[in-house]
């Protein structure tokens, strides 16, 4: 299934004011009564071995440093989607994410009716704080280009 970059299509002052990056991909899929939940369930659980070892050695490198590894790491229970809390939901969009020192991101999955099928978009939100954050974001970006397609792609399998 072809994962195409897209046209951001959210309100970003709503659901992170004044965030410095936002992104889009979409892909389409032949399951036509997929919800938000759902896609960004298999979005996220089961990754892929490349990805599962990216995130570790993410873990470990910013460990040191007093960041966050998992949106679960200030002990509050939530409603969680793999590492990422909800912030809020509707059949046709989730929105996941947290907030630290260094940045505060969101995920957004919208589904919406396509013909017969159902296309499904994953936007991502940030707002760096400083340095760190900007520098987390540049060396993130190359991977965060690769990761978000794959995550896409799995909606389809």
């Amino acid at each position: 299934m072809k994962v195409a970059e897209v046209t951001p299509n959210v309100d970003s002052a709503t659901l992170l004011a004044g965030a410095q990056f936002i992104d889009a991909f979409q892909i389409a899929t032949t399951h036509p009564d997929l919800d938000a939940r759902h896609a960004a369930e298999a979005m996220v659980t089961r990754q892929p071995r490349w990805i599962e070892l990216l995130i570790a050695l993410r873990n470990i490198l910013v460990a040191p440093l007093g960041l966050k590894t998992s949106g679960a790491a200030d002990g509050v229970a939530r409603d969680m989607i793999g590492i990422f809390p909800v912030v809020s939901e509707t059949p046709d969009r989730l929105v996941a994410g947290f907030n630290d020192k260094h940045l505060d991101f969101r995920l957004v999955v919208d589904v919406a009716a396509a013909g017969a099928a159902r296309s499904v978009t994953a936007t991502t939100l940030v707002l760096t704080h400083n340095w760190l954050g900007r520098t987390y974001l540049a060396v993130i970006m190359p991977f965060h280009r690769l990761i978000v397609p794959a995550m896409l792609r799995k909606i389809g399998a």
